[in-house]
Order: structure tokens, then sequence, then C-alpha cells
């Protein structure tokens, strides 16, 4: 039965091209994207993770990962000081704005006193010096790389800025203005946000129901949790990824359906002679399911290096972070045979009970 199978793939190359070509798509689709959701939240989760402060506090609302607003007093700043376990806290303005530049069309700055900043999330200037006047910023050195930018060069935002520094390792906004300046530009006393940093021997935890208990009424992140559930942060994309799920089974599913009913159509006499030399229904169907499940290998094969291949050129090109998942890869490979398996059931039902004498008389 194999050696029919590979013999019925061949006799008609360009509609198996076809067929492959389509699974290939919905491997394409489920790998590609998955992949590229994957690398930008975990690349949100490792600047998450930069943070060496254990807590974050806003208000309800303050902040999500594609908006933040200023809620949060300044005075919070020294009543956080006061409570037992706090070691120290920075305020920080998070301005997320649209950005045709950008490569998901926002862009976040954050607005902060450089000075305690880096010394609580053990930060340092590769170049330049930190900003100071209202019109100066810095960036780290993954915006300076992807961009061509060095210290001294003008930069839009808020206005025409002049990159004063350049720092590492990342955290929070590539781009960072001063605290005084994000507020000029923003026309608030407020920020968004104020990093907490416990002392030695406290548990986080337990400084964060102190916080709550002391401040009721705000919002207590352990900085932890921002890390573990950063995709979960991001509004729909999990809705999303299970849309390109279902978009990926159907489009192969679909492609070999109408592959292989063609097909049966155009083998009726084959498969009539079949079963007048003694074929069986199940014999029939099998064959068919077997052309379709070479399809589907065939499909994975196409899709994979399709994949790695498209990763490769667009994460160069636009300094894209794509990670692969194991689990998403087997989600696609279950896509790609099952629905060419299910594509080709009812093709194979109506081979098998075609009848061989009416076949014969028709054909």
């Amino acid at each position: 039965m194999l050696e029919l199978v590979f013999a019925n793939l061949r006799v008609r190359p360009f509609r198996t091209l076809i067929s492959v070509i389509g699974v290939a798509l919905g491997v394409v689709l489920v790998v590609l994207f998955t992949s590229l959701a994957q690398g930008m939240t975990n690349d949100m989760a490792k600047r998450a993770a930069n943070w060496k402060a254990e807590i974050v506090f806003t208000r309800p609302g303050g902040m999500d990962a594609t908006s933040a607003n200023t809620a949060v007093n300044m005075g919070y700043v020294a009543r956080l000081l006061e409570i037992e376990g706090v070691a120290a806290t920075v305020p920080v303005i998070r301005n997320m704005s649209p950005d045709s530049k950008s490569r998901w069309g926002l862009r976040q700055i954050d607005g902060v006193d450089w000075a305690p900043f880096a010394e609580m999330n053990e930060m340092k200037l590769v170049a330049g010096r930190a900003a100071s006047a209202n019109d100066e910023i810095i960036i780290d050195e993954r915006e300076a790389e992807q961009n061509n930018l060095k210290v001294g060069d003008k930069f839009d935002i808020f206005g025409e800025k002049k990159i004063v520094g350049i720092f590492s390792p990342p955290s929070g906004a590539r781009i960072k203005l001063s605290l005084a300046g994000m507020q000029d530009a923003l026309q608030t006393d407020k920020v968004t946000y104020i990093l907490v940093k416990i002392k030695s021997g406290y548990d986080a935890p337990a400084v964060a129901a102190k916080i709550n208990e002391v401040l009721p009424g705000n919002k207590i992140n352990l900085t932890s949790d921002l890390v573990t559930d950063a995709q979960d942060r991001i509004p729909g994309l999990n809705t999303f990824l299970r849309v390109l799920v279902g978009l990926g089974a159907f489009v192969s599913t679909i492609f070999v359906l109408l592959s292989m009913y063609t097909t049966i159509t155009e083998r009726r006499k084959e498969i009539g002679i079949l079963k007048s030399l003694g074929a069986s229904k199940t014999f029939i169907v099998q064959t068919i399911e077997g052309e379709a499940f070479m399809i589907g290998i065939l499909g994975v094969v196409l899709g994979g290096g399709a994949s790695v291949i498209a990763a490769f050129a667009i994460g160069k090109q636009f300094g894209l972070d794509f990670e692969f998942s194991v689990g998403w890869i087997a989600v696609a490979i279950g896509i790609a045979i099952l629905g060419s398996l299910a594509g080709a059931l009812y093709p194979a039902m109506q081979a098998a009970a075609l009848d061989p004498v009416e076949v014969m008389v028709n054909e």
C-alpha cells in the first residue's frame, strides 16, 4: 500500500505541491506568530527581571502592557520609606504613546531620576552621562544598536531631545528622561508607579502585605509576578494565539479536503478498477488517508523550514525577537497532520462508497 501512496503522490506532483504548501502555511501561521509573541513577552519579562526592586507600588489600573497613567501621588515615596522592611523607593513615570516607527506601533518611555534608579537596579552608563535637563534622554544599548544611534544624536520624542547617555542592562523602557523632564512634558506632579526595595532579611510578600495594610486601596505587585505572567498582561494575546491555531487548522484541513476531493473525482476509474480487483473499503480509505498523512508530513517539514528562515530574516532586518516553543511546535505538527487526515476523510469515504460496476460503465 505504501508504494501505491507514493505513486499517487508522484502522478500529480503539482497538486501534491499545492496541498503541501497549504499545510505548510498553517504550520507557518502557528509557529512564526507564536514564536514572535513568546519572544516579545519574554523580552518584556527579561527587562522587568532587571528590576532589583522586589515590589512595584501603583494605583489600580495604573499600568498594564499597553497603557499607563500618572495616578500615584509623590507623597507615597516618603510614606513607603516609613514602613518596616522598606529600604529604598524610586518613583517612575511610564508613558505609552503611538509611534509608527516603533516595532509594535507603541513607544514606551520612562521618566526617572537616574542615580537612585541605577543604584537600586545595579545599572550603569556605558557611554555619556545621565539626563538632567528636560531636553535630554538616555537610551539602552539595544535601542542604540537597532537605530544606529550614539551620544550626541537627536531624538524626536516630546519634541527634539538630545541623547546624552547609553545604559546597560536594559530595564523597563529603552528610553529614559529625567523624572522632572517627564513631569514637565506631561504637565503632572504625579508618577505611574514606585519601585520598592526591601531590606535584607525581610520577606517580600510579608512587606507587600504590610504596605497594603498601611496604605490600603493601592495596587502592590511583586516584581517576580510581573516576570512570570508577562504573556497574560498583554490584552488579547492569548485569544489571538488561539485564533491563530484555529486558523492554521482550518487552512490545513481545507487545502487537503479540496485537493483530495478533486483527486478522487479524477481517479474514479482507478478506484473502480481497484475495487473490481477486490480492494476493500478499508484499503481505499487507508490509501487516501496515507496520501494525506504524507502531505501533512511534507507540510510540516516545509512549514518548519520556512518559519526558521522567515524568523531569521525578519529578526535580522527589523530586530524582532523570535523564541520557538517546543509546545507550540508540537501543536503545529498536530494541526498539520490531523488537519490533513481530517480533510481527506470525507473524500476517502466517498471513494470507498463508489460502485465499481457503475464506474466501469460510465468511465
